[in-house]
């Protein structure tokens, strides 16, 4: 599917990010790559094919961003303090100049959803968790929430701790604000139960106990043993989950 190239300064960042974007209105929704992938990534993996005819009738326009996750989470083993850092100051960057851009170009004023696969469902869930007052929805594919997983049990700051789903989820009061927000919005969690998604299992059902004890509302779905972690099954779930959340 064609898409749109865009290339913008983050000031946040103190560099140029490129993004992508399919379709020409409806709901916008914001897509996170992969582990140390690429905008054009969601495309090229056949994503945008398996919800083509949402794109084409309007129904939804995709906003697939590059991550910065080679710094980050995939960063040098010395370096936690300054990837958890650069990890906080690229959600800033969403946030604070990717979103309003969004709107921009989207011009439908709904309030966007946020998905993606692996890391993506990762970042998803996060940004939605972290703003529920920015955002409709998240579908969450395969996704790792606890971030020990890429920096290891040795250490946590503040930063970290703020892309520490299982963490922070596990600490918020039971009269916190955000809690009706959540349940006025449509959340989606997946795994599968086949090859490489030892982590995603492992830390989704964790995720749906501090959900359960929270009295969140949530879809959390656990597919097949023959559910593999890799795009042939996200392109399976990703019509099926977007039927039931617009």
């Amino acid at each position: 599917m064609e898409g749109r190239l865009y290339r913008e300064y983050s000031n946040i960042l103190e560099r140029s990010l490129p993004f992508m974007v399919f379709g020409h209105g409806g709901r916008p929704i914001l897509v996170f790559p992969t582990q140390n992938g690429r905008c054009h990534d969601y495309d090229e993996f056949k994503m945008t094919d398996a919800i083509a005819d949402r794109i084409e009738k309007g129904e939804v326009q995709l906003f697939c961003v590059d991550s910065i996750d080679s710094e980050t989470w995939s960063g040098p083993a010395d370096q936690k303090p300054r990837r958890a850092f650069l990890q906080e100051l690229w959600f800033r960057h969403i946030i604070e100049e990717f979103l309003p851009r969004m709107r921009e170009i989207n011009g439908s004023g709904l309030p966007p959803i946020t998905t993606g696969c692996s890391m993506g469902a990762t970042h998803a869930l996060n940004t939605f968790l972290r703003r529920p007052d920015l955002f409709d929805g998240v579908i969450a594919l395969s996704g790792a929430y606890d971030a020990r997983y890429f920096f290891g049990h040795d250490f946590m700051n503040i930063d970290l701790y703020m892309s520490s789903i299982v963490d922070y989820m596990a600490n918020m009061p039971l009269d916190h604000c955000y809690i009706p927000m959540f349940n006025a919005r449509k959340i989606i969690i997946c795994s599968g139960q086949g090859a490489w998604e030892e982590e995603m299992v492992r830390t989704t059902r964790r995720i749906r106990d501090i959900f359960t004890e929270k009295r969140i509302h949530a879809i959390v779905d656990f597919w097949g043993h023959d559910v593999n972690h890799d795009w042939p099954w996200w392109q399976k779930q990703l019509p099926y989950y977007l039927s039931k959340i617009l």
